[in-house]
């Protein structure tokens, strides 16, 4: 589960031009804004991540216009994501030790859009255990593993404002999957009307091996259709082997989608140098989308060209030990209110 609220240090304060009242933090990787002279460099604090539903108490009633949820925010220029609270908001007891984990014991939920019917499906059955969900960590919590893999040949693929979409095959049964659910077929589902439409069982069995395919849903009638595409169709990056629970190396999956014949989200650069600077990574994020140019992309995710996976990156809440992350574009947050 995301850590969204933690015990976290102020790591720096600096003037905002042109503001008397309010100044900008850095917590983590994070750059946010906070009352001038409310805390001090070094000092702990409770920091609250953007996407957190908080509850309907009291302290965070100055939330209702946002339906109590916390966004990125620009104050004076400054683009703010999260929110630092004095520690007193912790109930008493509570332990004090920086980078523990709040969220539960303060009532905070993950904020996640509805999903329209023609998404949600009729379920199968839980997410399959023999394939790793979709996920990504945000680059602001990941200081120690840019310092340590800093150097890395990574390849950069656009990240698409869609929905998750995995198609397998495991022992001669074709399987489709939300992000969370295996779904039943239904002429009216999103997942299983692409997947007919792109033939996609006919290619994936033409491999006779059990693996995986993963990607991004798009189109009309998906999360308000930012990329404006007609029709829906999905962009695929990840190919799992299931038999040697292993992903395919950057070669390995653009290999297998051209001989397959489907198309790879929007590949930025295979020649980058992993950094360990977060503020740099995110003002790469910060890009019009390859597909529709007219509008901001989502973000990026950075992978490098061969796999990594160890029980360092796990014990640093990378998905399923994999070294894989994401930065997400603080104008798309913006302009769509995220």
């Amino acid at each position: 589960m995301r850590k969204l609220a933690s015990i976290q240090r102020i790591k720096s304060l600096e003037p905002i031009e042109g503001a008397d009242a309010i100044e900008k933090a850095t917590v983590l990787g994070w750059q946010l804004v906070v009352k001038k002279g409310e805390f001090r460099v070094g000092d702990l604090a409770v920091y609250c991540e953007i996407d957190s539903q908080m509850p309907n108490k009291p302290e965070f009633e100055f939330l209702r216009p946002r339906g109590m949820r916390i966004k990125t925010a620009r104050l004076r220029g400054q683009i703010s994501q999260g929110i630092c609270f004095p520690l007193s908001l912790l109930p008493q007891g509570f332990e004090i030790a920086e980078d523990a984990d709040c969220t539960e014991v303060l009532g905070i939920t993950k904020y996640d859009p509805p999903m329209p019917a023609s998404l949600s499906g009729v379920a199968k059955g839980r997410f399959p255990g023999f394939i790793p969900k979709t996920d990504e960590t945000r680059v602001q919590v990941l200081q120690t593993v840019l310092d340590k893999y800093q150097g890395t040949a990574c390849y950069i693929t656009e990240k698409l404002d869609g929905s998750s979409a995995t198609y397998f095959i495991k022992d001669g049964e074709f399987g489709v999957c939300s992000k969370n659910l295996e779904l039943l077929e239904d002429s009216t589902n999103s997942f299983w009307k692409v997947a007919r439409e792109m033939n996609i069982e006919e290619k994936i069995r033409t491999l006779g091996k059990n693996i995986a395919l993963q990607g991004e849903l798009v189109g009309e009638g998906i999360q308000s259709n930012k990329l404006r595409l007609k029709g829906q169709t999905v962009k695929f990056f990840n190919a799992f082997d299931i038999d040697t629970h292993s992903y395919l190396s950057f070669a390995q999956l653009t290999s297998l989608l051209d001989s397959l014949g489907l198309p790879m989200v929007p590949v930025l650069t295979t020649d980058y140098q992993l950094g360990n600077n977060i503020e740099e990574i995110v003002k790469m994020s910060v890009i019009k989308s390859r597909i529709t140019d007219t509008v901001w992309a989502e973000g990026i995710v950075i992978r490098p060209l061969e796999e990594i996976h160890n029980s360092f990156l796990e014990n640093e809440n990378l998905h399923a030990g994999r070294f894989t992350f994401k930065a997400i574009n603080p104008e798309f947050l913006l302009k769509f209110g995220e």
